[in-house]
C-alpha cells in the first residue's frame, strides 16, 4: 500500500491539473469565446462555471460593461456660418455581439476605439456643418447628441458595439474668436448702457421740468386763495368799521383821531408840523375847553 502512495498521489496531482485546464469560471462582468485550434467554438454570456478540451480550445474574455471613450483634447468643427467651434465630448459604448467584435476588430480595444472615435467625429463634423453657433451653443443641443448618438450605433453594430450615449460636455469658440466676441459684446453692452442713461435722463428731466410746474402751479393758486382770503377779511373788516361808525359816528371819529393822536406822537423826536387851528387838532380843543367850563 505504501509503494503505491506516490502513483496515487500522482495520479491525484494530474487529475487537478487536467481539471484546473478544462474548468474555467464566467464572471457577471465579462463575455467569454471558446476558441478551438483558433476557431470560434462557442460564446458564453451567462455567468458561472463552464468546461473546455484541454490542451485543444482556449478562452478569451470581453468585458460586458459600459465603456467610456472621452476625448483627450477638444476637437475644432465647423458650423454653418463658417466659424470654428472646439467640440469636447464623450461617448458611452458596450460590446453586445463578442463574436463580430472578435471577427472585426480581434477583440482589440484600441481598434475598437479608433472605429468608434472616427465614426462619432464624422458625424459630429457633419451635425455641426448643418447648424449656427446659436443652435449648436444651446438652440439644437440636444437633438445634435440624439442624432448623433443614433446614427453613431447604426455603424457601431457593424463591429459588435452598441452606442449608449453621445454627450457634448463644452463647446466654445477659439481663443482668438472668443475675444472679438467679448469685445463685440461689451461694445454692444457699453452702446446699451448709454442708451438707457439718456432714456433715464431725458426722463429725469421731464419729472423735474413737471414738479417745477406743479410747484409753480401749487403756488399760484396758494396765492390766489389767500388773496382772496384777504380781500374777504378786508371786506368784512371794512363791514365791520362801517356798521360800527353807523351805530354812533361822533364816537368813531373820536377813536380814530386817538389812534391818529398815538401813531403820530409815538416816538419824542418825531417833528409834526400842523396848523392849530386844522381839524386834527379838533378833539384836543374840545377837551381844552372843557375843562375852562
Amino acid at each position: 500500500m505504501r509503494d503505491r502512495m506516490p502513483f496515487i498521489a500522482g495520479v491525484l496531482l494530474f487529475i487537478g491539473a487536467l481539471a484546473s485546464m478544462s474548468l474555467f469560471t464566467v464572471d457577471q462582468r465579462q463575455f467569454a469565446i471558446v476558441f478551438q485550434l483558433g476557431e470560434v467554438k462557442e460564446v458564453i454570456s451567462k455567468p458561472g462555471l463552464n468546461f473546455k478540451w484541454p490542451m485543444i480550445q482556449n478562452v478569451r474574455y470581453f468585458d460586458r460593461r459600459i465603456l467610456t471613450m472621452d476625448t483627450p483634447e477638444p476637437e475644432r468643427f465647423i458650423t454653418a456660418e463658417k466659424k470654428n467651434v472646439l467640440v469636447d465630448h464623450f461617448v458611452k459604448w458596450r460590446i453586445v455581439d463578442p463574436q463580430l467584435y472578435y471577427v472585426s476588430v480581434a477583440g482589440d480595444e484600441v481598434r475598437a476605439r479608433t472605429r468608434l472615435l472616427q465614426t462619432v467625429n464624422a458625424g459630429l463634423r457633419e451635425e455641426f456643418g448643418r447648424r449656427t453657433v446659436h443652435d449648436v451653443v444651446s438652440g439644437e443641443r440636444d437633438q445634435i447628441m440624439e442624432d448623433m448618438r443614433s446614427r453613431a450605433d447604426q455603424d457601431a453594430r457593424k463591429i459588435g458595439v452598441q452606442i449608449v450615449d453621445v454627450r457634448l460636455k463644452r463647446v466654445d469658440l477659439p481663443l482668438e474668436v472668443s475675444e472679438s466676441v467679448y469685445r463685440r459684446m461689451e461694445a454692444e453692452r457699453k452702446r446699451v448702457a448709454n442708451e438707457l442713461r439718456s432714456e433715464g435722463g431725458a426722463i429725469a428731466e421731464k419729472i423735474r421740468a413737471d414738479a417745477d410746474r406743479q410747484r409753480e402751479v401749487i403756488i399760484a393758486e396758494a396765492y390766489r386763495e389767500a388773496q382772496q382770503i384777504k380781500g374777504a377779511g378786508d371786506a368784512k373788516a371794512t363791514a365791520i368799521y362801517a356798521q360800527a361808525y353807523g351805530q354812533n359816528a361822533e364816537f368813531y371819529s373820536f377813536y380814530r383821531s386817538l389812534e391818529a393822536y398815538r401813531e403820530s406822537f409815538a416816538d419824542k423826536s418825531d417833528v409834526l408840523v400842523v396848523d392849530p387851528s386844522s381839524e386834527f387838532f379838533k378833539f384836543m380843543k374840545g377837551s381844552g375847553g372843557a375843562r375852562k367850563n
